[in-house]
Order: C-alpha cells, then structure tokens, then sequence
C-alpha cells in the first residue's frame, strides 16, 4: 500500500472512531438529562460502558486501534501542517491544539487497552484531568504549565466555534451538495457545542492553575455537571449533550467525506 494510501486510511479509521467516543459521549449525557438523575460521563466512562455490550471487549480493542490512528493523523497534521494554518501566532496555536489532541487521544486509547486487558478492572471514574493538571504542577513552572493549557483549550474552543459558526470545514470536505444540505447544520452545531465545552473546560484549568489545586480541573462530566446545577440547567445539559453527539456525527462525516491526502489540501 503507498505511504498516501495508508495515512488516509489511518486518518479515516481516527475521525470515525473519535466520532463514535463522542456518539457514546452524547447518547449517555442526553439519557443521564431524560432520566435527571442520571450520572453524565466524559470520555473514559463512554468506553468503560462499551465495554458492557455484546463483544465488547473485540469493540473496544478496534476502537483503541482507531484511537491510535487519530493520535497519529493528529501528530501529521501538527508537525507537516498539512491543513496549511502556517506559522503565524494563530496558526502556531492550532498546531498545538492538534499536538495536545494527539496526546489526549493516545492516553485515551491506552486507557481502552487497559479496560480490555483488565475486563473493566481499571477506575473509569474519569479523573485524568484533574490527573494531568496534578502531574503538570509537579514540573518546573507547573503553575504556568497549567494555565497554558487552559488558555490552548480556550483558544481551541472559540476555534472551534468559528469553524462551525462560518462553516469553515467546507474547504477540507468533499461532499455531496444534497448531503450537505442536511450534513452542515448539524456540523456546524456540533462544532459550536464541542467549541463551548473546551472552553469550559480550559476555564478550569486556568481556575486550578489560579489555586495552585489541581483538582479543580475537569473534563467532559465535570462540564455537565456544572450545567446540570445552573438555572434551566436540564435542558441546558440536554441541549449541549446533543450537540456532542451532533459533533460524534460531524467526525463520522469526516470518515467518509474529509480530504486527508495532504497533496489534495487546498492551498
């Protein structure tokens, strides 16, 4: 198989199983705001609960596979630039992003190898960001480190918004105009919720970081949880949990429908 051939496979296979974790993600969080009372999940607790279906151990190794697939299109996409964001202090940001994405999915994927290794033995409660904000305190400048962090997630997010917002995915997809008629607006409304939860979530880690206590920082459940407890804060929490399954459907989209040869990227 050309080296072409096999990156847009391994990108492929990422972007539909990033998309699953986020279908997973949304499903649980829209049942948990029905029912609530329901315990919303971020992304370990997602994978913790596939594992209780049928095969699940056989579905939850394909997905780390995937997951290790998008960690390494993600590490492409950073260091070639092949989506031409350049080297301006924007551009630099997004790479990062791209590169801190990398990571996080490859720690994720790690994690789903344990639970199958484990049969579920692992802690799924989902601490890892309170986790990494208390490894990076330990670091010189980890203080600073922290913030960083919450100041990438909030630029990565209002990023995300604009994207949706102005539908700048258009210029990466190859798609039908009859499937884009219905495929856009739930696009871009899974952009502007993934976009809104980033930045909720770079806001604590600037708040633990502010502290100097990292267990302030928080991820996707501990978002929810802070909408579940402001006024209207059901139907809130419903209506971002939809928009992270409308995002899980936007990565499916991008499976099928995105260019990732980066010979094909516009300039």
């Amino acid at each position: 198989m050309a080296p072409e051939h096999l990156l847009t496979l391994v990108a492929r296979l990422g972007y539909a199983s990033r998309g699953i974790v986020y279908l997973l993600i949304g499903g649980l969080a829209t049942l948990a705001a029905v029912d609530q009372g329901g315990k919303t999940t971020g992304s370990k607790g997602a994978l913790a609960q596939l594992l209780t279906a049928p095969m699940g151990n056989v579905l939850l190794g394909t997905l780390a596979l995937g997951l290790i697939s998008y960690a390494l299109w993600r590490c492409v996409q950073a260091f070639t630039d092949t989506d031409h964001h350049g080297k301006s202090p924007k551009g630099l940001t997004i790479r990062t992003s791209l590169a801190i994405s990398a990571i996080t999915h490859m720690l994720l994927a790690v994690f789903a190898i344990k639970l199958v290794l484990t049969l579920g033995g692992n802690d799924s409660s989902g601490g890892g960001s309170a986790n990494t904000a208390s490894w990076l305190m330990t670091q010189p400048y980890g203080r600073w480190l922290v913030g960083a962090v919450g100041l990438v997630m909030i630029s990565a997010g209002v990023a995300h918004g604009v994207k949706g917002a102005r539908a700048q995915f258009d210029r990466h997809f190859d798609m039908p105009h009859n499937t884009q008629r219905w495929a856009y607006p739930i696009c871009r409304f899974g952009l502007m919720s993934r976009g809104l939860v980033f930045m909720v979530t770079g806001t604590f880690f600037l708040m633990a970081a502010y502290h100097l206590n990292p267990e302030e920082a928080g991820g996707i459940a501990e978002v929810f949880d802070t909408f579940r407890q402001q006024p209207f804060g059901t139907p809130l929490m419903a209506l971002v949990a939809v928009g992270l399954f409308a995002f899980g459907t936007y990565s499916i989209l991008e499976a099928f429908y995105r260019c990732v040869n980066p010979a094909s990227e516009p300039e």
